[in-house]
């Protein structure tokens, strides 16, 4: 019998196995894909919060330049940005697991029972894997977590290219976290759901560029994407001369928080750990994994533990009262930018990137305690223009429950 089982080998399911390895606990890994092969989609993060974990060499690239249009001025921000190196990232979570000879079963899941004291994992050919905690980092279709009934979903969709161009689609060195700018678009594409461009210079004359929906519901098709990116960069000149990567992002922004009672634990996407203000997550399960890891451990060090007491465990410390007040926060804002039209959402990011770099910094993060980030969405609201402050006053539909379970969560 394993200590406890992993479901998935993404970027979530690694970070946990590794940081169980690292607890010392006997871990087994399931997949249904190959746990080495490259990951489709780029990872971006604020290189800070790697510095912090001491992580920083795992950067592929990275940008002192960084800067947002929300209007026809370039707005900087004063801050590094970098982009990982997936193999690098990859490799680093893998050695981890490998110390400890974790191996991995190339299979699906198919069935979950579960005893007084452990789980019993049946894969699609049949064999079956017995743990004392399973833990589901399937991704935002878990196999196992349950969750509550949830309002609409919505989604991030993002398409993106790497390649090179006529000329270039940003200047040598620059990365551009937002460019809302919507000038290459017709009035009536303007009443559309905004959307924008994220780019950066990977040097050797290669760029990514890639047009994104922050969130919307139902989510901004591909097809949409595409074409507004092609608008954008012809509306200055510039052509796609080669391609060496499409990248299609789409992933849910507000799913509702799993059920903390079941006796398995999710990680990562399976967890709604999505941030839901920007639609990061990797930083998150850097830094968020050893805790997880290290209450399961605790949990089955105890004089014998019942299944029930390991998952509740691990979900307490996963999302303890804190995070999931400041979860339904939020969401709550994610609800108020979704409704602002393409004035207030550009006069809102350009008061919210105003802000001191460390409110801005640490409401991204997800790393300050309640009273911070509640001083910090007040700063903004107390220096945002009028149309801003009254798309933040009313409450509408959701927003109004989502404020009261911050309240009271």
């Amino acid at each position: 019998m394993f200590d406890a089982l992993v479901i998935g080998s993404g970027p979530a399911g690694l970070a946990i196995a590794a940081a169980l390895c690292d607890a010392g606990l006997r871990v087994q890994g399931l997949t249904s894909t190959n746990p080495h092969a490259e990951w489709p989609n780029t990872y971006g993060i604020w290189c800070d919060e790697l510095e912090v974990l001491g992580l920083s060499d795992l950067l592929a690239h990275r940008w002192s330049d960084s800067t947002a249009y929300f209007g026809p001025q370039e707005m900087a921000l004063h801050r590094d940005y970098g982009l990982f190196d997936k193999y690098k990232l990859q490799t680093y979570l893998m050695d981890r697991c490998d110390r400890t000879q974790l191996s991995w079963r190339h299979d699906i899941a198919t069935k979950l029972e579960h005893t007084a004291d452990h789980s019993r994992l049946t894969t699609g050919s049949g064999e079956e894997l017995t743990a004392r905690i399973v833990i589901d980092a399937s991704g935002h279709k878990p196999v196992f977590i349950q969750r509550s009934q949830a309002a609409p979903i919505a989604f991030q969709a993002a398409y993106g290219i790497v390649g090179r161009f006529s000329s270039p689609p940003v200047r040598s060195g620059q990365f551009v976290l937002m460019d809302y700018r919507s000038d290459h678009l017709s009035a009536e594409e303007r009443l559309e759901p905004p959307t924008f461009l994220y780019a950066m210079d990977l040097g050797n004359d290669i760029y990514f560029v890639e047009e994104t929906s922050l969130s919307n519901n139902p989510a901004v098709s591909f097809k949409v994407l595409e074409q507004r990116l092609h608008q954008r960069l012809a509306h200055r000149g510039t052509k796609v001369t080669e391609i060496l990567h499409v990248e299609h992002c789409l992933f849910p922004m507000n799913q509702p928080l799993p059920d903390f009672n079941q006796p398995v634990i999710g990680f990562g996407g399976a967890a709604s750990m999505v941030h839901p203000a920007s639609g990061y997550m990797v930083g998150a399960l850097l830094r968020r994994a050893p805790g997880l890891a290290g209450a399961i451990s605790s949990a089955l060090s105890s004089n014998s533990p019942t299944l029930a007491q390991t998952a509740r465990a691990g979900w307490q410390a996963l999302w303890p009262q804190e995070k999931v007040r400041k979860h339904y926060l939020y969401l709550f804002g994610l609800e108020k930018l979704m409704r602002f039209d393409e004035n207030q959402l550009n006069s809102f990011f350009t008061t919210f990137f105003s802000l001191p770099d460390s409110e801005w910094a640490g409401f991204l993060a997800d790393t300050h305690p309640t009273p911070e980030l509640l001083r910090a969405m007040l700063h903004l609201f107390g220096i945002a223009p009028n149309n801003v402050r009254l798309g933040l006053m009313g409450t509408f539909g959701r927003e109004g429950s989502l404020l009261w379970q911050a309240m009271t969560a």
